[in-house]
Order: C-alpha cells, then structure tokens, then sequence
C-alpha cells in the first residue's frame, strides 16, 4: 500500500448464482454476498489501519479518477467465469473504503489458477488520464 494505491488480498467472492436470492419477486443481496461484502470491508480496514500512508491514499482515492485491477486465483480453470466476482467485489471495495464505484474509469480482470489457494488480489490505484 502506497500513497496512491491501495493492494490487498481477499477471498475470491461468491459465485454469481449465489450473490442474489429472489425475495417476494426482487432480486436482492442473498446473506452469502453480505457476509462477503462486510468481510471485504473489515479487511480493508484493518489493512488501511496498518498503513502510514492512510490519509494521503484515501485523499486521493476519493478525490480522482480510479483504476481497478483484480486478478482471480480460482481453484479451477473452467469452474467459474473470470467477470462473475467482479461487481460483488468491486461494491464490497468501494463500499469498505466509503467511494462510489462510479470513480472506476479503467478495469483490468486477470483468471489465474491456484488449486491451494483460491483468493483475489485486489489493486485500486489513480487512473493514468
């Protein structure tokens, strides 16, 4: 973590089919995808708590133009669609460190295979404009 980006590892989120539950006919975060996004937001924070460059990173986070970078780490090449963690994920950051997603103007998504050690590698950084 730098004063202008933000790394952090996460668990790879829920799959798609059980991000939503329908619920008397709406469509709505099922209890899987809020126990991911507030495990997303609690680790955030402790890794912004262990930062000296806290402050400065989120002054600039919340005042630029954002990129995102995530590289999955699933536990099989085939198993799971590399943009199916991606809204979840990019919410549960921005939702954790107090932004609207809508400062991401840039997206770079990465599937990599780690059978032993399915995760996320998360990168928000300024976006080069």
């Amino acid at each position: 973590m730098t004063g202008e980006s933000l790394d952090i590892t996460l668990p790879v989120p829920p799959s798609i089919n059980h991000q939503y539950a329908t619920v008397q006919g709406r469509r709505v975060l099922s209890s899987a995808g809020r126990t991911y996004k507030e495990h997303v937001g609690q680790q955030i924070w402790l890794a912004l708590s262990r930062s000296p460059h806290k402050r400065a990173l989120l002054h600039r986070l919340q005042s630029e133009s954002l990129a995102l970078s995530i590289r999955f780490y699933f536990t099989s090449p085939l198993r799971r669609d590399v943009d199916g963690g991606l809204k979840i994920a990019q919410d549960a950051l921005c939702e954790g460190i107090g932004l609207n997603d809508n400062r991401i103007v840039e997206t770079h998504l990465y599937k990599d295979v780690d059978r032993a050690n399915p995760r996320i590698r998360i990168a928000l950084s300024l976006a080069a404009r």
